[in-house]
């Protein structure tokens, strides 16, 4: 399925034929199809898209995107996990990991679209609904109305080992649309890593519904070839006393754009979303953000840190939403970024709506050059510039690094940032 050639409402080249005519999905996906029909697909006019220019996402042909040959790898194989793996958008089933236990059960959206009954009927398309007031978020509904495959999950326990969802990609035009569903139950937990390139264009939506005092942890790391054009989406809510982790790490792409959208629906919950990116060049990055507070003694964190160079842009648009009722609300949001030239540039549009009275609630963007007087100390002490300025990028990108739970993962995000500046030194 490929994106209409326009995105005005008469112009959109969508058929519903196209949509699965049968199974637990089909209202879903018909709403999302009605919705995209009303909306369009963004342009850089929209208020939420003037900073990011959509024209490759939503264009009919996709830019060419020659991979890596090590697009994906075991990066996070010290975590032990379960590995899930995608080919150009479909699943692989031999080379991914069976799982079956009483725990959790893992299903292909290929497998069980047609039945006629799912427990996923319940999410799927649910929570990006939600998300699409006040602000219409196309790309992800034209995903959930036309996306044929990812992974159904439901978690009734805790899982020590994680998911880990490969995305490989041998289709140098591959336009891949992938859709999970995650349930996690009361008092269970999960952890779910993601790496590779997955396609030349990827829209990815993620829905993750979280019950009483659950807990979903979540890393992902986009892949080091750089031509490919990237728009994800995950959407959520939590109930009481659950806590919800992001974490991304960029490093190269032409175009990427992750948007998240979370409803923190039960008292003394938390959610924590945060990233970091390297880019050089051609390269365009874009967090997109919006945390609505809807209960009691609720927390938010955003941290998202860009390290620029070269005429590479960074994007960050962060808003905080606390609502009448949600009272004792604690939310903190920063966005900085660090202009290792000139040519590069970072915009922020940080926001913060409150209406209720007791909360603490917080917000903060800056952007800035390296540190001359500590760049000077390093230097003094032996160290070349090159590497004392990589010592320096290191030590700004920590703070969002830090929101990672486990320390294995931190070492390995670490690491991948290491790697990428040996590989990038001037």
């Amino acid at each position: 399925m490929s994106f209409p050639r326009q995105n005005k409402v008469d112009q959109i080249e969508l058929k519903k034929s196209d949509l699965l005519s049968s199974g637990w999905s089909f209202d879903a996906r018909k709403n999302a199809y009605d919705r995209l029909l009303r909306t369009g697909f963004p342009t850089s006019r929209d208020e939420y898209w003037k900073y990011t220019n959509p024209v490759t996402l939503t264009k009919k042909n996709v830019d060419k995107s020659v991979a890596t040959e090590d697009q994906a790898g075991d990066i996070f194989v010290i975590a032990n996990p379960i590995k899930i793996v995608f080919v150009n958008g479909v699943f692989a089933p031999e080379k991914s990991d069976k799982c079956d236990t009483s725990e959790i059960t893992i299903e292909q959206l290929s497998d069980v679209k047609q039945l006629d009954f799912h427990w996923a009927k319940d999410i799927y398309g649910r929570y990006e609904n939600l998300s699409q007031d006040p602000v219409p978020r196309p790309l992800a509904a034209y995903n959930t109305a036309f996306a044929n495959d990812g992974i159904v999950v439901h978690v009734k326990d805790c899982i020590e080992r994680p998911i880990n969802i490969i995305y490989e990609n041998t289709d140098e035009y591959s336009d891949v649309i992938l859709h999970h569903v995650i349930k996690v139950d009361d008092k269970a937990a999960l952890t779910v890593l993601e790496n590779g390139s997955a396609a030349a264009r990827l829209n990815q939506v993620i829905e993750v519904e979280l019950g009483d005092s659950a807990s979903f942890n979540h890393v992902r790391v986009l892949g080091r070839d750089h031509e490919r054009r990237v728009a994800t989406h995950i959407f959520g809510e939590l109930k009481g006393h659950s806590k919800f982790n992001s974490f991304t790490l960029t490093i190269n792409g032409v175009l990427t754009r992750n948007e998240c959208f979370l409803n923190i629906a039960g008292d003394s919950a938390a959610a924590h979303i945060s990233g970091a990116c390297v880019g050089d060049g051609d390269f365009h990055h874009d967090d997109t953000v919006f945390v609505t507070h809807d209960s009691v003694e609720t927390e938010s964190r955003q941290v998202f840190k860009k390290v620029l160079r070269n005429g590479a842009t960074g994007v960050f648009q962060g808003k905080i939403l606390v609502k009448p009722d949600a009272q004792k609300t604690d939310g903190y949001q920063i966005s900085q970024s660090l202009l290792l030239d000139e040519d590069s540039q970072f915009l922020a549009k940080p926001e913060l709506e409150i209406y209720a009275d007791d909360v603490a609630c917080s917000h903060g963007s800056t952007s800035g050059a390296i540190d001359e007087e500590a760049l000077f100390y390093l230097t003094s002490r032996g160290i070349s510039k090159p590497i004392a300025i990589d010592m320096l990028t290191i030590a700004f990108l920590a703070e969002a690094v830090e929101e990672i739970e486990s320390e294995n993962l931190k070492d390995i995000i670490l690491k991948l940032l290491v790697s990428w500046l040996d590989r990038h030194r001037n």
